[in-house]
């Protein structure tokens, strides 16, 4: 047995009395979480539709069973290599049990977080349910992973589900199983349990009978009071956007504008958290007069929006007002994500149209050719597309909600259940951090827009191949010359790096590719100052993988910030004294950062 087990170390501090008390505590609150979950479904809210996922789930773990089915000799063999694995854990523990020594069936992945409580190996019994626990996981990996006759499709879905299943039912999710969670239950007399379920019932009332996880204390996270600080006015807006120009910090500042085209499927505020943190912030500081685009979060009113909307009303309204605050003609432009997909569209459009308004283009994690579209392409097939548009129809948008669990459940563990732990099993509440605050900021997205985009760009890839009509437009990015900085991230899930380089390719102007080390949000935002991660350059982005570039590439320490503003300094050096924000012929609306932004879904 261990040298010390979770009874002994609680025992002393253990009070029968005090823990009845407040698990009966706990109890009153989980029925208060029923209640808030059972409320909107008793005023007759359509919230108890089976998600459209459990249907897939199903579908496709049904084309897995049929092939191990299909032959009771290979059926029986997938029995006989489970039994084994489970007769030999068994022994293995039986001979620790004896005093003996024994290697470990299997060892959990030095980066599972899960297991790294000392009490998951020097406990028998807890080292016996974590390993029994990664003996089925793998089983089931490898079930979908030995499956011949899949369609590519098909076996990512199976081995999404697979994950997403095996990581509800992880050990370390529920509290008899979990050995800290089992000592601070018993050491605080189940007081955690009762502060638990009183935020997990906070949680789905805050979610409308939807469990919203609390990721970040909102204590002293208020927009415009504690992130998108930087200084600045509206000038413009429209239905969809809101146009934020940001007040110089220097003499003089570049004669080309920038323009900053955020994705609509989150908040533009990613690149103004804190100060020190500020992508916008430190853009103005290098002497960039720089102009955001701050997208509405709509309402059934805006469904009708389309792709078209966007772009007409997004960027090149934008270039319309900026031309009239400073009569620059062309602008340096940037797009982040959805955004920067967006901004491609348009670029390729104004170059159909033959009209010059851009200097250069800047795409950070942003996609024009969806081939590999990453762990996104899950949810992504004529079917899913379907049942989400028949969903939308009535709602005239897609809920943030949706989208934003759709984000979490790309890094479920890290984003889902290590905070189902924290919050509920050990009562912890969140400490405050601007980043998970921005990502639980969500935004819906209109029906018409968001149907565009699944289709015309993740199902049927038409942008990169030239197929894309937007505005009655035939779009060719070949004849997009502008000079491009193309940025990817190396650990990204939503726009990786290997679609990134791909897509650099397709235009017909000059494109520097640059990786940055970490993923989708930290690689963006990480400013000098922090010296934190690294990336690389290599000229050479034609017809080469992203490991052989990557082989050919050359390491910088730090932020890609200093570098990206000496390429946007390379293009156009020329400067004028910094222009006020706010003219006669703009005038400013309000502050920064505006009223669309502080809309919540």
């Amino acid at each position: 047995m261990s040298d010390v087990t979770t009874e002994t170390k609680t025992a002393k501090k253990f009070d029968p009395e005090a823990f009845a008390m407040n698990l009966a505590r706990a109890l009153e609150s989980s029925g208060q979480a029923l209640a808030a979950y059972l409320k909107p479904r008793e005023n007759g809210e359509p919230k108890d539709k089976p998600p459209n996922e459990l249907g897939e789930m199903v579908k496709t773990f049904t084309a897995v069973a049929e092939y191990w089915m299909s032959d009771s000799t290979r059926a029986t063999e997938l029995q006989m290599k489970m039994g084994k694995a489970y007769l030999d854990l068994w022994a293995s523990s039986a001979r620790r049990l004896a005093g003996e020594q024994a290697a470990p069936a299997i060892e959990p992945s030095p980066r599972d977080k899960r297991f790294k409580d000392p009490e998951w190996k020097s406990n028998q019994f807890f080292d016996f349910l974590m390993q029994l626990y990664l003996l089925t996981t793998q089983w089931a990996q490898d079930l979908v992973h030995n499956a011949e006759g899949l369609d590519a499709h098909t076996r990512k879905k199976a081995e999404f589900y697979v994950q997403q299943i095996t990581n509800a039912i992880a050990p370390s999710n529920f509290v008899l199983t979990n050995p800290e969670v089992l000592r601070e239950t018993l050491a605080s007399n189940g007081d955690n349990l009762v502060r638990g379920m009183k935020m997990l019932a906070e949680d789905i009332e805050a979610g409308h009978g939807t469990l919203r996880i609390r990721q970040s204390d909102p204590t002293n996270l208020a927009v415009g009071t504690n992130m998108a600080m930087t200084p600045g006015k509206v000038i413009f807006q429209n239905d969809l956007m809101q146009l934020i120009q940001y007040t110089p910090t220097t003499e003089n500042v570049l004669r080309t504008p920038l323009l900053i085209v955020p994705p609509w499927i989150n908040k533009f505020y990613i690149l103004d958290l804190k100060p020190e943190k500020s992508f916008i912030k430190w853009c103005v500081d290098q002497g960039i007069t720089v102009f955001v685009i701050s997208w509405v979060n709509p309402d059934k009113r805006l469904g009708a929006k389309t792709f078209d909307d966007y772009m007409k009303e997004g960027p090149l309204a934008a270039m319309d007002a900026i031309e009239q605050a400073t009569g620059e003609m062309k602008v340096h432009t940037m797009g982040y994500c959805v955004g920067g997909t967006l901004l491609a569209a348009t670029l390729a459009w104004l170059a159909e149209k033959r009209r010059v308004r851009v200097t250069s283009a800047t795409f950070l994690a942003a996609q024009v050719d969806f081939s590999h579209a990453g762990d996104l392409l899950v949810f992504v097939d004529e079917d899913q597309i379907s049942a989400l548009e028949r969903d939308m129809q009535s709602a005239g948008v897609l809920e943030g909600s949706k989208m934003a669990m759709a984000f979490n459940m790309l890094r479920s563990n890290d984003l889902i259940w290590s905070y189902v732990v924290s919050n509920y099993l050990k009562g912890q509440p969140p400490s405050s951090f601007d980043l998970l605050h921005w990502n639980s900021d969500a935004t819906r997205m209109p029906a018409a827009n968001h149907s565009y985009y699944l289709r015309n760009c993740y199902l049927e890839n038409r942008l990169s191949t030239g197929s894309m009509v937007l505005d009655n437009t035939l779009l060719d990015l070949s004849k997009v010359k502008v000079p491009i900085y193309n940025l990817a991230t190396r650990e990204d899930h939503i726009a990786p790096a290997e679609s990134v380089l791909y897509g650099s390719q397709f235009f017909g102007g000059p494109v520097k590719y640059v990786l940055s080390g970490s993923g989708h949000i930290a690689g963006v935002v990480n400013p000098p100052a922090a010296g934190k991660y690294q990336f690389w350059t290599n000229d050479n982005i034609r017809d080469v993988s992203l490991a052989d570039w990557i082989k050919g590439a050359q390491e910088h320490k730090g932020s890609w910030w200093p570098d990206w503003r000496e390429w946007l300094g390379s293009i156009d050096a020329e400067e004028v004294p910094a222009r006020a924000v706010g003219t006669e012929a703009l005038p400013a609306i309000e502050d920064a950062p505006g009223s669309y932004v502080r809309v919540r879904a």
